[in-house]
């Protein structure tokens, strides 16, 4: 009972090998990038605010060049800088203080992250709105839509400049499904023990269990041959079966198990209740 089941091994030994970077369990990290069309909704909603932010500022520069008879080349110079403020400095303040936000990005549920899933600094917003200048505002969005549209990722120049890319933040809440015990290991299941395995090995296997649709399918029977070489030396007697159905049936088991041993100690402590909570007989009621 106590040795590693063949096919399990066996399944180890055949298994591919290839190079992987897997975190967290062999997860592989993977986030989910805004859609080309959202980005470009994003991009089109702050390309209107910017734009708007930057008339409004021309209109107060021009206004208060005539209030204080500036010339002709002063005045120019202040929209110029209005220009720079508006279009590289407001864009760059706004994503570094809100961590890769700006209204469009909201309104789409967008937000810039770098490569590694990371919250960007003020270095990433700054190349981004400086870039973005050229690719954006110069070109009408033309100069970013054509590079986006030739990367998997929908990433403009200057999220390939500065490393990063656009994160879609509204994702479906998942609900994990609740699995029982495999019909062909239902007559094992009456008779099976699996009272002894630890609880860490139990926690990895459910893990596991849980996770299991984000591997590659090479992982996927390597983690489930090793985890099942693991579980075996503490189940009895151990079913011929796939090693992935086999924790399935195990996890289920101990869980159904854990579950009604729970409901017997609480029916068992409602009918304690009136004794652990009453007065004994005879001694006065003080509250």
């Amino acid at each position: 009972m106590s040795s590693p089941m063949p096919k399990y091994r066996d399944a180890i030994i055949h298994e591919e090998k290839r190079d992987e970077v897997i975190i967290g369990e062999a997860v592989a990290l993977s986030l989910r990038p805004t859609s080309f069309v959202l980005r470009g909704a994003g991009a089109a909603i702050d390309f209107l605010l910017y734009t708007a932010g930057y008339i409004l500022l021309v209109i107060l520069i021009f206004n208060l060049a005539d209030a204080l008879r500036l010339d002709g080349a002063m005045a120019r110079a202040l929209s110029i800088v209005g220009l720079v403020a508006a279009f590289v400095l407001v864009p760059t303040v706004v994503e570094t203080l809100t961590r890769g936000k700006s209204l469009g990005k909201l309104a789409v549920g967008a937000r810039i992250v770098r490569d590694d899933g990371g919250a960007i600094g003020f270095r990433h917003a700054f190349m981004r709105a400086l870039t973005g200048m050229f690719e954006i505002y110069m070109t009408l969005g033309g100069g970013a839509a054509v590079i986006a549209l030739l990367n998997s990722r929908s990433r403009r120049l200057g999220d390939l400049v500065a490393g990063t890319y656009s994160q879609n933040e509204r994702v479906a809440a998942e609900v994990r499904p609740v699995y029982g015990v495999p019909v062909q290991l239902l007559d094992w299941s009456r008779t099976a023990d699996v009272a002894r395995m630890p609880d860490a090995l139990a926690r990895r296997t459910s893990q596991f269990l849980s996770q299991a649709g984000a591997l590659t399918p090479q992982t996927r029977v390597r983690v489930a041959a090793e985890l099942a070489n693991e579980v075996s030396r503490y189940v009895s007697p151990i079913p011929p079966t796939d090693p992935e159905l086999f924790l399935a049936a195990v996890a289920a088991v101990r869980r159904d198990r854990e579950l009604g041993a729970l409901e017997l100690e609480k029916r068992g402590l409602e009918r304690l209740a009136p004794a652990l909570s009453g007065i004994p007989r005879g001694f006065p009621d003080r509250g």
